[in-house]
C-alpha cells in the first residue's frame, strides 16, 4: 500500500477515537455533591450511552469501511442537528456559539464518515490497479 492509502486507512479511524473520548468527557458531570458513590456510578454509566454507540459504530466502520463511512455520515449530520437544538432552543445560547458546539462535537463524527468513504474508494482503486 501507498502512503495515502495508509494515511486514509488510519486518519478516520484516529479522529473517531479522539472524538469518542472528547464526548466521553461530558459523562463526567454525573458526579455531583449529594448522592452516594453507587448513584454517582450508575449515572455516569448512563450518560456513556452515547460513547457505547459510537464505539459500536466505530466497530461496524472498522469491518466495513463503506457501510461505517455512511453510518458516521448520517450521525454526524442528525448530531450536528440534535446539538444544535438542545444549545440554542433549549439552553438559549447565541446563534455562533451554538454553530461553535456543533463544531467541536458533531463535525468531527460527520468528518470520520467522509474519510471512511474516501479510504474505500483509495483501496477500492488501489486493488484495481
Amino acid at each position: 500500500m501507498n502512503n495515502s492509502v495508509r494515511v486514509f486507512h488510519w486518519l478516520p479511524r484516529i479522529i473517531c477515537i479522539a472524538a469518542i473520548l472528547f464526548v466521553s468527557m461530558f459523562a463526567l458531570d454525573a458526579f455531583e455533591a449529594g448522592l452516594s458513590i453507587w448513584q454517582q456510578i450508575g449515572h455516569f454509566l448512563v450518560h456513556l450511552i452515547p460513547t457505547y454507540i459510537f464505539v459500536l459504530l466505530l466497530a461496524v466502520a472498522w469491518k466495513s469501511e463503506k457501510a461505517g463511512g455512511i453510518i458516521f455520515m448520517i450521525i454526524g449530520l442528525l448530531f450536528c442537528v440534535f446539538v444544535f437544538n438542545i444549545n440554542y432552543n433549549r439552553n438559549h445560547f447565541p446563534f455562533w456559539q451554538s454553530m461553535l458546539i456543533v463544531l467541536s462535537v458533531a463535525v468531527p463524527f460527520l468528518l470520520v464518515g467522509v474519510l471512511f468513504l474516501v479510504s474505500y474508494f483509495q483501496k477500492k482503486k488501489y486493488i484495481n490497479r
